[in-house]
C-alpha cells in the first residue's frame, strides 16, 4: 500500500506540474502537449488521485506521499476553480441586466453552471445530416461539403451557427472533436453548419476566406428550409478556423476579400466566436518560431509536427511562409491583408474570444491587444482567458473537461 500511495500521489503531482508549465514550440513541447491537455481535461480525476494517495500514505505510513498528494490535488482543484470562475465580460460588453434579454425558454436549455463532474449528453439527441454539398467548384465535379445538426423535435430557435474547424490552414476536416459541442447547441434549437473548406495547397488564403463566405451565403439562401432567420447567423471556429471566421465576419463587403461569385450576396453575420484563433499573423509567425528559421526553410517543421518523417501536409501546417510565398520581410502586404486586427471598426459584430493562457500556438498577448482594439472601437466583445490552459483544450474529453464546459457556458 505504501508503494500504491507513492504512485498515486506522484502521478497527481507530476500531472499538476505539467499543467502549470508553459510549453514551448519545440519537439519536447510537442510531445508533452497532449499530456498537458490531458492534465487539464482530467484535472478533477487527478485531484481525486492525489487525495487518495495522501490518505493511503497517512493510513499506511507512507508519509512522503502525503505532501506530494496534497500538493498535486491542490493544484488540480485550483485549476478547476480558476477555469470555472465567473467573469463580468458580458456585463461589460452588453451592460447590466443583459441576461434579462434571454428568453426563459432559451435559458432552460443552457448550462446552469460552468462546470459539473459529468456533462450530460443532449436529450433528445439531435439529428445530423452529413456531407451536404454547399458549393461546386466551377468547371469541376468537386463539391464542398458540410454537416447540418438540428434539433430532432423540430423546435428551432431561428439561429444558425456556422463552424470552421482548426487546420493550421493546411490539414484537418469537419467533424473532429466537436460532436458533443454541436449536440448541446442543437438541443437548444439552433442549426449548426459544420463546414469542410479547402486548404493549402489546393487554395491560398483568398480561396479559404472565399469558402467561408460561401458557407454564409449558402445558409442565408437556404435559411427558410432550415427554419433559420437569415439575420440571426453566427460564425465561429477553432484556431485557423476561428481566424477565418472573424476575418469573414469583419469584411462582408470587402472587395479584395470577397470572391466575384459573391459580389451580390448578403454576407453579414450577427456575431462571431473564436476559439484561440490568431488575430495578428506576424505575431503568430514569431510566436511559433518561424522567424528563427528564415534561412533554414527546408529544415523547419512547425508547431504541429517536428518530425521530418511526418507527412508533408502535417509538416507544413501553420507555415505562413508557404501559404503566402514568403516571410513577413518579403511579402509584408500578405501578412497585413489577412491579419484580423487590420479590420476592426465600430460596425464589427459582437465577438467572443476564448483562449488558454498557455497557448503554445497563438500568442495570448496579441489576442488581448486585439480585444483592446475592439473595446476602443465600441464593438461588444468578450475575451475569456483560462489559466494554465493550452491550444486545443476543447477537443479532449469534453464530458468532464472543466475548460470545455466553462467555454460552452460562455457560448450559451
Amino acid at each position: 500500500m505504501q508503494i500504491l500511495a507513492t504512485i498515486l500521489s506522484g502521478l497527481s503531482f507530476l500531472m499538476s506540474l505539467l499543467l502549470i508549465i508553459r510549453l514551448k514550440v519545440t519537439l519536447p513541447g510537442l510531445v508533452l502537449w497532449s499530456f498537458k491537455l490531458a492534465a487539464g481535461a482530467m484535472s478533477p480525476f487527478w485531484a481525486i488521485i492525489g487525495v487518495v494517495g495522501a490518505v493511503l500514505g497517512l493510513v499506511y505510513g507512507a508519509f512522503w506521499a502525503i505532501p506530494i498528494g496534497v500538493l498535486g490535488a491542490g493544484i488540480m482543484i485550483w485549476y478547476v476553480i480558476g477555469v470555472s470562475r465567473d467573469h463580468k465580460g458580458f456585463e461589460n460588453a452588453f451592460g447590466p441586466g443583459w441576461e434579462s434579454q434571454i428568453s426563459p425558454e432559451q435559458t432552460g436549455h443552457m448550462l446552469k453552471r460552468r462546470w459539473i463532474p459529468i456533462l450530460m449528453k443532449a436529450s433528445p439527441a439531435p439529428t445530423c445530416k452529413r456531407d451536404i454539398p454547399f458549393w461546386t467548384i466551377p468547371g469541376t465535379d468537386r463539391q464542398l461539403l458540410c454537416d447540418i445538426w438540428r434539433p430532432s423535435d423540430g423546435k428551432v430557435s431561428g439561429l444558425a451557427f456556422i463552424y470552421f474547424h482548426g487546420s493550421g490552414w493546411h490539414i484537418g476536416d469537419k467533424d473532429f472533436g466537436t460532436r458533443l459541442f454541436f449536440s448541446h447547441l442543437a438541443a437548444q434549437g439552433h442549426t449548426i453548419m459544420d463546414v469542410s473548406y479547402r486548404l493549402f495547397p489546393e487554395v491560398d488564403m483568398y480561396g479559404m476566406i472565399g469558402d467561408v463566405k460561401r458557407a454564409v451565403a449558402w445558409m442565408k439562401e437556404n435559411a427558410s428550409w432550415y427554419g433559420v432567420n437569415p439575420d440571426r447567423i453566427v460564425v465561429g471556429g477553432g484556431s485557423a478556423g476561428g481566424h477565418l471566421a472573424i476575418l469573414a465576419a469583419y469584411t462582408p463587403e470587402d472587395p479584395v476579400l470577397t470572391a466575384e461569385d459573391l459580389n451580390n450576396a448578403d454576407l453579414s453575420v450577427r456575431g462571431v466566436i473564436s476559439y484561440y484563433g490568431p488575430t495578428d499573423l506576424i505575431a503568430f509567425y514569431r510566436h511559433t518560431g518561424q522567424n528563427r528559421v528564415k534561412q533554414q526553410r527546408d529544415g523547419y517543421y512547425p508547431p504541429l509536427s517536428t518530425d521530418p518523417d511526418a507527412p508533408k501536409d502535417l509538416r507544413n501546417a501553420g507555415r505562413l511562409d508557404k501559404i503566402f510565398g514568403g516571410h513577413p520581410e518579403e511579402v509584408p502586404e500578405k501578412y497585413a491583408l489577412f491579419s484580423i486586427n487590420a479590420y476592426v471598426h465600430a460596425g464589427c459584430p459582437p465577438t467572443l474570444l476564448i483562449q488558454g493562457e498557455h497557448d503554445r500556438s497563438v500568442p495570448v498577448k496579441a489576442t488581448s491587444a486585439f480585444f483592446a482594439q475592439l473595446v476602443e472601437a465600441g464593438v461588444p466583445a468578450v475575451n475569456v482567458v483560462f489559466p494554465w490552459t493550452d491550444h486545443g483544450f476543447d477537443l479532449l474529453l469534453p464530458l468532464v473537461n472543466p475548460a470545455f464546459q466553462s467555454a460552452l457556458f460562455d457560448v450559451d
